[in-house]
């Protein structure tokens, strides 16, 4: 902030330097400048010449506009009396002294209607009376200024300067830049500068700026601390860029005889030059920001590359297109159909010839494979070959107008593979196993049972023996019905091994024994009247055990008539791949554990087995268990032996 106690000394020491003593000058900043509402210092001094003595001491006046009295210009300060014009009352006030040549002038609150020329006249007495014709021209602004660059070019460093004057002692302004958030790494630098006795106040906004920045707003806010004065200016710049993107497209596909439009549009400041160029050849042009250039009647001479050229003195961009006659592919030449060993690799190529250059594709079985080609000639790479390759690979060629394709055929021949339904299962009859595997050619699969050593297969005729075919996949089916065939040692367990075999290699598994369960609940609560009337669980169960045997009767249906009001729970047994290996069935009832080992029924009973020929058939024996809880049942006649047991339960089996 310029201190106005100094003004005195400064123009005292100019007048010394310029040895002008004993004449009328005065010396005043020829332009200063001032915000709206804020006060502005005007400093001033004067000197008369060395032989006038003040008479009744040194007066002052200070005028607008004009500098002679005689056209009544307006009073802005009288050191004889307040008489002032209407607009300056109040507003100034002499700094200065005038007894020692400092005419210093204040005004505060000014507005823009006080922009313009300052006078001083020098009142020493009698006829001593002197206006200066030097002034002092002051500008009254509204809002901050903006050193804007004539020439903004994109991608060089770019200074942008606000100011805003600082005559003003007791209020000193503070600058901020406003929508720079997206300006690529701003700088802000601030500095402060007097001239001829006035102050300015910068703060200068750096960056460089891209295409992207053409017409962005910027602005600069000016704000007085402890006041409400706040002024803005916002400018919008003009970056000048060279083409950066030149656009073409055919408006329409076409064929020989027919017209086309070729369309190109650039994005540069200023607009460019826009030339198109056949070859060589410069066939038209335009000064504009796009341009097109209209074919008629083409003919196959015409075809080639077509080239838009932009050029508007910052630089030069282009883009070509190729224009052709058109016609569809032909069809497309591939490999003969081929059988090959799994683990090997194997290249396909289809070619063919189109125009545009058709797309490529390579299906198989109908679904896509490997990458769609725009070009005339296509490879297809198939590499460490597994069964999956095998199958039809069809290359599809197609452009705008048709298409075409050929076809051929891989054949992957592979060892077996044993597939994860093969198991065996208990049944009613007894036990069932299954075998799949799938190889190339198809595998030949038979039984062997190690504890009777016995191999089962198509010559095998004690046995139910099955085999199926489909496609690479070949399933085997045995049942084994009585206990020696199914235990071998005449315990529980069994041992069945799986044989699977072709040209390319031979494989044996042993089958694992699963037990599969089925429960089925129905609960049908019927509600007529508000009164909840039945509870009905039913659980079909195929389970065989020494302990069941000796059960009479059908104790379920004998709980049911003596039981009162009987609460009954239901506990299935899940699934679990585990416990169907250890053919062990665990159930909770009541907070005691038991187990259970499913047996086949001692009873001799076979049902009838007829040979299917899908694998739907091959698992409908199914293992079902349930179990009905009655709470505070009573003990059922003829068990008094067990009714002391403290276990308030029944076992109910139903086929």
């Amino acid at each position: 902030m310029w201190n106005y106690i100094l003004v005195p000394k400064l123009f005292l020491l100019g007048l010394n330097l310029a040895g002008v003593r004993g004449q009328w000058n005065v010396w005043m900043p020829r332009d200063i400048s001032a915000m709206t509402n804020s006060c502005v210092v005007i400093p001033c001094t004067f000197m008369y010449p060395s032989g006038i003595r003040p008479y009744r001491g040194t007066h002052g006046i200070w005028y607008f506009g004009h500098p002679y009295p005689q056209l009544f210009p307006p009073v802005v300060f009288k050191s004889r009396t307040d008489i002032v014009h209407e607009s300056y009352k109040g507003r100034t006030k002499l700094l200065g002294d005038l007894h020692q040549k400092n005419c210093t002038l204040l005004i505060s609150n000014i507005g823009l209607e006080h922009s313009g020329k300052y006078y001083f006249r020098a009142d020493l007495g009698g006829a001593n009376v002197y206006t200066y014709p030097d002034y002092s021209d002051l500008r009254v602004l509204d809002q901050p200024t903006i050193d804007v660059p004539d020439e903004i070019v994109s991608d060089r460093s770019l200074d942008l300067t606000c100011y805003v004057p600082d005559n003003c002692p007791d209020m000193s302004p503070e600058i901020h830049w406003m929508y720079t958030d997206y300006l690529p790494d701003p700088i802000f630098t601030s500095e402060y500068e007097e001239d001829s006795n006035t102050a300015v106040m910068f703060s200068t906004l750096t960056f460089t700026p891209r295409p992207i920045h053409n017409g962005q707003l910027l602005g600069c806010r000016v704000h007085f601390p402890n006041t409400t004065f706040v002024y803005e200016r916002i400018i919008s710049i003009d970056v000048k860029y060279p083409p950066r993107s030149v656009w073409v497209n055919v408006s329409q596909e076409v064929m020989e005889g027919t017209s086309v439009m070729l369309h190109c549009d650039v994005d540069s400041n200023p607009v460019p030059r826009i030339s198109w160029h056949f070859g060589e050849e410069e066939l038209q042009w335009e000064m504009a920001s796009n341009f097109s250039l209209y074919l008629e009647a083409l003919i196959p001479e015409q075809e080639g590359v077509y080239t838009c050229l932009a050029d508007n003195g910052y630089g030069i961009m282009n883009t070509s297109m190729y224009l052709a006659v058109k016609y569809p592919p032909r069809d497309p030449v591939v490999n003969h159909s081929v059988t090959v060993q799994e683990g090997n690799s194997i290249s396909l190529f289809c070619s063919t010839q189109g125009n545009p250059a058709p797309t490529l594709t390579w299906l198989k079985d109908g679904e896509l494979v490997g990458t769609i080609t725009a070009d005339e000639l296509s490879e297809l790479e198939l590499l460490d070959i597994t069964p999956q390759h095998n199958g039809q690979y069809r290359c599809l060629a197609e452009n705008e107008y048709g298409r075409a394709s050929s076809s051929l055929n891989i054949t992957v021949e592979f060892a077996p593979i044993l597939l994860d339904e093969s198991k065996c299962t208990v049944v009613r009859e007894g036990v069932q196993c299954v075998c799949m595997a799938s190889g190339n050619p198809e595998p030949a699969i038979e039984f062997y049972l190690p504890d009777l050593n016995i191999t089962i297969n198509e010559t095998e005729s004690r046995f139910n023996y099955y085999t199926h075919t489909d496609g690479y996949t070949s399933t085997g089916m045995i049942k084994l019905r009585e206990k020696g065939e199914r235990t071998g040692n005449g315990g529980t367990g069994i041992h069945v091994h799986c044989s699977i075999t072709n040209i390319y290699g031979t494989e044996t598994v042993q089958l694992e024994l699963q037990q599969e369960k089925k429960y089925m609940m129905a609960v049908i609560v019927g509600t007529i009247g508000g009164v909840a009337v039945i509870a009905f669980i039913i659980a079909a169960v195929r389970y065989v055990g020494h302990n069941n045997k000796k059960e009479n009767g059908n104790p379920g249906q004998d709980l049911v008539t003596k039981v009162e009001n009987p609460s009954m729970y239901y506990s299935a047994v899940k699934k679990d791949k585990q416990s169907l290996r250890k053919k062990v069935l665990k159930t909770e009832l009541l907070g005691s554990k038991f187990n259970s080992i499913l047996e086949e029924s001692g009873t001799g009973e076979e049902g009838d087995y007829q040979p299917v020929g899908s694998m739907a058939g091959l698992e409908r024996q199914e293992l079902n268990y349930a179990a009905l809880e009655f709470i505070r049942g009573r003990p059922r006649e003829g068990a008094q032996g067990r009714a002391d047991n403290g276990s308030d339960y029944s076992e109910i089996k139903a086929k």
